[in-house]
């Protein structure tokens, strides 16, 4: 056993019984790199990262290497859902090298931390080569090694703004400006098999977010078009777990067909939120399968007993890479029968595979009503006859060895997961996703906010490493989301409260962005902040989404300001960039239409709230009271009719048009794009 034996990392874990000495980031290893004046290899990755197994075996659990590894190294293994801000520091780090970042992250370091040399993924022998080599380099050119690592360490040290010329400007905004950002992404877009056009191809759930808000207030049919397309490609594809529901992290081709295996509770609380608005503005069957077979999913597989849920799951089961997901035709026809008939035509399979090592991935690539149409049987009756034989394959796969599961529990993923159930709940009405919501948030509440503090993991009965800024800003959303679940108010002050802790600990008033990490917190050799959005929206952007609603709830022109002023910054690379900056993008759009500032007061105002959530519109806030004593400043000073009688009043910027008594009148008085 190594250091890491006392981790609760699953990942830390999995390395405790390595023959290298590992120890886990800390003053322990650092002491003694500084003090045995050795290099320190930092070695980065996750529970459900495929190649990490790969390195592990080939490298990790040799005695050769490891003895070459204790030698000549201080060794530390980092996972990097408990640390990204380790994580972010030494990504860039190798991106500033000129190398391609990934998981296995292995970078080498003087005793000051500061990197000289880094790189992903290595065979055993070209590994063992590069330690020797590193190894001698220390020994008799230290000195340059030194040098190089000043210069990547200055580096790092530059602010983002700085690097990518970001300057304080006034967010004067226009409909060309955002235009021009949705033709860029136009330009991009696969017309056949939806999404952009990239290979691989990752889901990119903030993408399609921001360009179905902006289809819906531009009443763009074509737009709206393509991210429905987008989506029932997404969901027919082998991407998707067609038996229990949930979404593999990318496919590694561009039809969406062959997927790097893991499911991550961060990529299937955003998919869910974005399949649930779908749903809403479509009304097509097809996108609430999707909703509520990942709901299954997550309750079945990722539901840890207090409420919270559980981090990934891995690609591999039995060493092998998507072994848990995939069939050989011989075991379909077995459980099938005659029915592989039409199964086989519904999911592509092939009596060889139709992917490697003879086995077939479930991928759909004509729709239902076409396929039903083509037995003559009606959809639905379709459907039927495929649920039954689901139900038998999901039963015989129950019985195979699962995949790795990262029982970790991590506060901003699932505060993601949150924001997904409850618009889920307002989709479909499915009284699961609204418990499974409130459940989480109160497990958040009770277990992972301690003395005024948000922790960002959670196992054992124990939280452990204070949060990050992607923490708070999920957790904040999920809150504000919590609060359209059931308007207690308790959901929205503790919103406020965790956004005023930020402002204290995160905010940088010099530029006027947040830290990814709490400077106050640990002393790093940067304080990076993150800007671009990437699977995970910057969490930046998400705080600038949130001081933008909580300022409108609470009449709070500091926050307003703030958001403001962080949006003016960011306009030019929004334009210019949009692929990677789409949350941002739909910042630009939620303070160019102006936001809604909707309150719903009287003894019927929650079923009248209902009526108004059934449908998805982008780009309002909402609180509702039957007591018109309620006293969030949006409610303030409103009343309900003389028979006490909900009045819906639609604002902005603190202005109320007439007070109206149904949903209809108040949407008349929303704005749009057109």
């Amino acid at each position: 056993m190594n250091q890491l034996i006392h981790s609760q990392s699953p990942y830390l874990l999995q390395h405790a019984h390595n023959p290298v000495e590992w120890y886990p980031w800390g003053t322990e290893a650092l002491e003694k790199s500084r003090r045995e004046n050795k290099p320190i290899i930092v070695s980065i990755g996750y529970s459900a990262c495929h190649w990490c197994h790969v390195m592990e075996k080939e490298s990790f659990e040799d005695e050769a290497t490891a003895d070459i590894m204790n030698a000549h190294f201080v060794c530390i293994k980092i996972d990097r859902e408990e640390r990204p801000d380790l994580d972010n520091i030494y990504m860039d780090a190798i991106q500033t090298m000129g190398l391609n970042g990934g998981w296995p992250l292995n970078v080498f370091l003087m005793p000051d931390q500061k990197p000289f040399y880094g790189g992903t993924y290595f065979p055993n022998k070209q590994w063992k080569e590069l330690l020797q080599n590193i190894a001698n380099a220390y020994q008799n050119h230290y000195d340059q090694l030194a040098e190089s690592a000043e210069g990547f360490g200055r580096s790092l040290g530059r602010s983002e703004l700085e690097k990518y010329g970001i300057s304080p400007e006034k967010a004067d905004l226009s409909k060309e400006e955002l235009e021009a950002a949705v033709q860029k992404l136009e330009a991009q877009f696969d017309r056949e098999w939806g999404g952009l056009n990239r290979k691989p191809k990752f889901p990119m759930p903030a993408i399609w977010s921001f360009l179905l808000d902006y289809a819906l207030l531009k009443n763009d049919q074509s737009l709206l078009d393509h991210v429905f397309f987008t989506l029932k490609k997404i969901g027919m594809g082998g991407i998707y777990d067609h038996l229990r529901g949930g979404f593999a992290r990318y496919s590694v081709d561009g039809e969406w067909f062959a997927p790097h295996f893991e499911k991550m509770l961060y990529d299937n609380g955003q998919l869910m939120e974005l399949f649930a608005k779908a749903y809403q503005v479509s009304r097509e069957d097809f996108f609430k399968e999707k909703v509520m077979e990942t709901i299954h999913w997550l309750e079945s597989e990722m539901l840890q007993e207090e409420g919270g849920f559980y981090a990934a799951q891995d690609a591999d089961s039995e060493g092998v890479e998507g072994k848990f997901y995939t069939w050989t035709y011989d075991e379909l026809e077995a459980i099938a029968g005659e029915n592989l008939v039409w199964l086989k035509k519904l999911y592509n399979l092939k009596y060889q595979g139709n992917w490697e090592e003879g086995v077939n991935i479930l991928f759909q690539t004509k729709v239902y009503q076409e396929l039903a149409a083509a037995e003559g049987l009606s959809e639905s009756a379709y459907l039927i006859r495929l649920y039954k034989l689901k139900a038998k394959l999901l039963e015989v796969r129950n019985k195979r060895i699962y995949p790795g599961l990262d029982d970790k529990v991590l506060s901003g993923w699932n505060g993601l997961m949150i924001s997904g159930l409850v618009q889920a709940y307002l989709a479909t009405g499915e009284e699961k996703a609204k418990k499974l919501a409130l459940n989480n948030g109160q497990f958040l509440l009770v277990n992972m906010f301690k003395d005024g503090v948000l922790y960002r993991s959670y196992k054992n009965g124990k939280a452990y490493t204070p949060a990050f800024l992607e923490d708070y800003a999920s957790v904040i959303r999920a809150f504000i989301a919590l609060y359209q679940l059931d308007f207690e108010t308790k959901w929205i002050l503790k919103a406020k409260e965790l956004l005023d802790l930020v402002l204290v600990q995160f905010y940088d008033e010099s530029d006027g962005f947040f830290f990814f990490n709490n400077p106050k917190a640990e002393k790093l050799i940067a304080n990076k902040k993150e800007l671009f959005d990437n699977v995970i929206p910057a969490s930046n952007s998400i705080m600038a989404r949130n001081l933008q609603d909580l300022g409108l709830y609470f009449y709070n022109d500091h926050y307003l300001e703030i958001a403001e002023k962080m949006l003016g910054a960011m306009k030019k690379l929004i334009i210019t960039e949009p692929g990677f900056l789409c949350n941002w993008a739909s910042l630009y759009l939620s303070s160019l239409v102006p936001k809604a500032e909707v309150a719903i007061l009287g003894k019927d105002a929650k079923q009248k709230a209902k009526a108004l959530q059934g449908q998805y519109l982008p780009n309002y806030v909402l609180s509702v009271t039957a007591d018109v004593g309620e006293n969030i400043p949006l409610l303030e000073f409103k009343t309900a009719d003389s028979d006490g009688n909900a009045l819906i009043y639609v604002c902005f910027n603190k202005a109320c048009q007439k007070p109206v008594t149904t949903v209809d009148e108040a949407l008349a008085q929303f704005p749009t794009l057109a």
